[in-house]
C-alpha cells in the first residue's frame, strides 16, 4: 500500500485489553460476547485520542508547504480543536479555532476556562468564538479566515472538521494496519473480529476505519455510532471521505461492510440523557475506562442497546476508545445525579 507522508505524532502501538468485568455492573447482559477495546485515548498526553492520528498525516502535509499556522473548527469543548492546537505548539505553529457556542456573548474571554478550552487556551490558540449559523457554513468561513492571515503574511493551513477528510483517514486505515499486528502477535485472542464499533462525529475515523478493515481484515463489520446528525447524513459524507481517500491511494480497497447507527445521539450533539450518563459511570466502575457524554459514552450505550437487541451474543466484537477526557471534566455537573 502506498501512504502518503505521515508525521510521527501518536504513541502507539496502543493496547488492546479484554472487557472481563462487565458482569460487574452490567449482569449478564454481555454473557456470550467476546469484547475487547482499542485504547487509542492513550495515543498521548494532551493531545492523545483519536484525531492524533489523522494530524499526523495533515501536519505533515502542512509543514510541506511551509505552513507556519493552522485553521480548524469544532464545538466549544472540540477534541479535535483542542489536538490540533496542542499539536501545532509543538510543531511551532499557531493555531485559530473557530469554536461553535449556543452563548450570545462571542467574547472569547468569556468561554468557560474547563476541559477542552483550557487546554486551547493553555498554548495560546487563537480562539474565535461563532454562532451555530456561523458554523453551519464552516467550511467558507476558515476559507475567508485563511485568506485573511495569508494578506497578513502568514502561510495558512485550513484542517477541515474533525480532521475529516481523504488524507486524514489514512490515520485510522494505518491503526488498523497496526490492529492486524498485534492480532498477528497472538494479541487480542489472535484472529479477526465480528463487529468494530466506534463513536462517529464527523465521518474521518469511519471512512479510515472502514477501509482499513477492508484491507488488513480485521472486522467483517463495522458499526459506528452517530453522536450527531443521522445515517444518511453520515453514509453521504463518509462515502465522500473513501472516495478522497482512494483518489490518493487507489490500491485501497471497497469498505468494509459499515452499519451507522444513529438511535444513540440523545437530546443533541454534547449532551447525554440520563441513561446514557448512567452507562457511562457504571461502565467506568466495572472497567476503569472513563468515557465521555459526547463521544465515547454514547458509542458504549450503543454497544450496551445491540447487547439488550442479542445482536453481541456469540460475537467477538472490537470497541474503539476514541479519548475525549477533557470533555468529560468539563461536563462534571452534567454527571452529578448519575455518580449518585
Amino acid at each position: 500500500m502506498s501512504n502518503p507522508k505521515r508525521l510521527p505524532l501518536a504513541h502507539t502501538p496502543t493496547p488492546i485489553v479484554p472487557l472481563t468485568r462487565l458482569a460487574s455492573k452490567f449482569g449478564e447482559l454481555f454473557a456470550g460476547a467476546d469484547i475487547w477495546v482499542k485504547r487509542d485515548d492513550m495515543t498521548g498526553g494532551p493531545e492523545a485520542g483519536n484525531k492524533i492520528r489523522k494530524l499526523e498525516y495533515l501536519f505533515a502535509e502542512a509543514l510541506a508547504r511551509g505552513s507556519d499556522t493552522v485553521v480548524t473548527c469544532g464545538g466549544i469543548q472540540s477534541n479535535h480543536a483542542r489536538a490540533t492546537a496542542v499539536v501545532g505548539a509543538q510543531l511551532g505553529l499557531r493555531a485559530v479555532l473557530l469554536l461553535r457556542t449556543t452563548s450570545t456573548d462571542l467574547d472569547t474571554k468569556s468561554a468557560p476556562l474547563t476541559g477542552n478550552v483550557l487546554c486551547d487556551r493553555m498554548v495560546d490558540a487563537d480562539i474565535q468564538l461563532i454562532t451555530p449559523a456561523q458554523y453551519r457554513e464552516r467550511s467558507a468561513l476558515m476559507s475567508d479566515v485563511a485568506a485573511r492571515l495569508a494578506r497578513e503574511g502568514r502561510a495558512p493551513y485550513v484542517i477541515p472538521e474533525g480532521g475529516s477528510n481523504g488524507l486524514g483517514a489514512f490515520g485510522y486505515v494505518r491503526a488498523m494496519e497496526e490492529v492486524r499486528k498485534q492480532i498477528d502477535l497472538g494479541l487480542a485472542g489472535g484472529k479477526p473480529f465480528d463487529i468494530l464499533v466506534h463513536a462517529c462525529g464527523s465521518g474521518g475515523t469511519a471512512a479510515g476505519v472502514a477501509l482499513g478493515a477492508a484491507r488488513f481484515d480485521i472486522a467483517s463489520e463495522v458499526w459506528p455510532i452517530a453522536v450527531s446528525d443521522d445515517r444518511a447524513y453520515f453514509e453521504t459524507v463518509v462515502e465522500r471521505i473513501v472516495g478522497e481517500a482512494r483518489a490518493i491511494d487507489p490500491t485501497l480497497p471497497l469498505p468494509a461492510p459499515m452499519q451507522i447507527v444513529d438511535a444513540c445521539k440523545g437530546p443533541a450533539y454534547g449532551v447525554a440523557n440520563d441513561e446514557q450518563k448512567r452507562v457511562l459511570v457504571d461502565a467506568a466502575r466495572a472497567t476503569g475506562l472513563l468515557f465521555d457524554p459526547v463521544y465515547t459514552g454514547k458509542a458504549f450505550y450503543g454497544l450496551t442497546e445491540a447487547a439488550k437487541r442479542g445482536e453481541l451474543r456469540g460475537k467477538r466484537v472490537l470497541f474503539l476508545h476514541t479519548g475525549g477526557l477533557p470533555g468529560l471534566i468539563a461536563q462534571g455537573e452534567e454527571l452529578r445525579e448519575a455518580l449518585g
